[in-house]
């Protein structure tokens, strides 16, 4: 068995930041391909991390933003910078996800319309709703919730979203003849042991959000107990696995969650 390839500690973090966004990332160059994928396959604990990074820089716009113009206004601003800051990551993922499993017949046709980089009726529709109704509880929470509180939901959205990955890389394999960098270099490799690291980095944002809204934190939590129990038997029923895409709709469907239990427990 070949050893793997020589990785410093402080690369998986900074990978997982170039992973998931379009920050400049320094001292990342001159890794191999091999390095880069087994530095990947061992950022996933960092990836809630990085979500907490994404919804404080989101949170911060939509304080600001605020401050100077309405409150559907100073969301959209919010949205359109984090959808610049992380290259609108997950959302192209939501298209992909709705597009492949809304016109797929079987598995070879789903992954293959997932793989394709145009969208259809059903993604256009997806995304939309998903992008709206992300907006509709911002802009709710907003008016609803003390602005420190709101904060706090944003930011334990965004940690949890990528948590939420996490989770499903664990739970559910890559699919077969699945290519996809994420699914199939990271997935294979992320195991129990993965999650429990992952989950140890976001406890402190989703305890401070557990202990300012103790009830909305229960909800989530049943919430995402339905949605992971879901979600797996839908994918292994479909495509007998995951893909990337189905990774990120999962990331965005677990930032929803948050923001619905967080507005329904307020």
């Amino acid at each position: 068995m070949n050893a793997p390839p020589l990785i410093r500690w402080w690369m998986p973090p900074l990978l997982a930041v170039q992973f998931l966004t379009r920050l400049p990332v320094p001292g990342l160059n001159g890794l191999t391909a091999e390095q880069a994928r087994y530095g990947l396959s061992r950022s996933v604990i960092w990836f809630p991390l990085v979500g907490t990074l994404v919804g404080g820089i989101t949170a911060a716009v939509l304080v600001a933003g605020a401050q100077i113009w309405p409150v559907t206004i100073a969301v959209i601003l919010a949205l359109a910078i984090e959808a610049r800051l992380t290259g609108a990551f997950h959302e192209d993922a939501v298209a992909d996800f709705c597009d492949a499993f809304g016109g797929g017949l079987d598995a070879q046709s789903t992954r293959r319309i997932m793989k394709d980089s145009r969208i259809g009726t059903y993604g256009a529709l997806g995304l939309f709703f998903a992008v709206a109704l992300r907006a509709a509880l911002l802009i709710a929470l907003m008016t609803a919730l003390p602005q420190h509180i709101m904060v706090i939901a944003l930011v334990a959205s965004a940690c949890f979203g990528r948590m939420m990955a996490v989770t499903m890389m664990a739970l559910v394999a890559p699919a077969p003849r699945e290519g996809d960098g994420l699914a199939k270099d990271v997935g294979e490799r992320t195991g129990y042991a993965d999650l429990f690291f992952a989950a140890l980095i976001a406890a402190p944002v989703m305890a401070l959000f557990a202990g300012y809204q103790p009830f909305s934190a229960l909800l989530a939590l049943g919430g995402t107990g339905i949605f992971l129990f879901w979600f797996r038997a839908f994918l292994l029923r479909r495509i007998n696995g995951s893909t990337g895409d189905c990774l990120g709709f999962a990331a965005y469907a677990g930032q929803l969650i948050i923001l619905l239990a967080a507005l329904a427990g307020q």
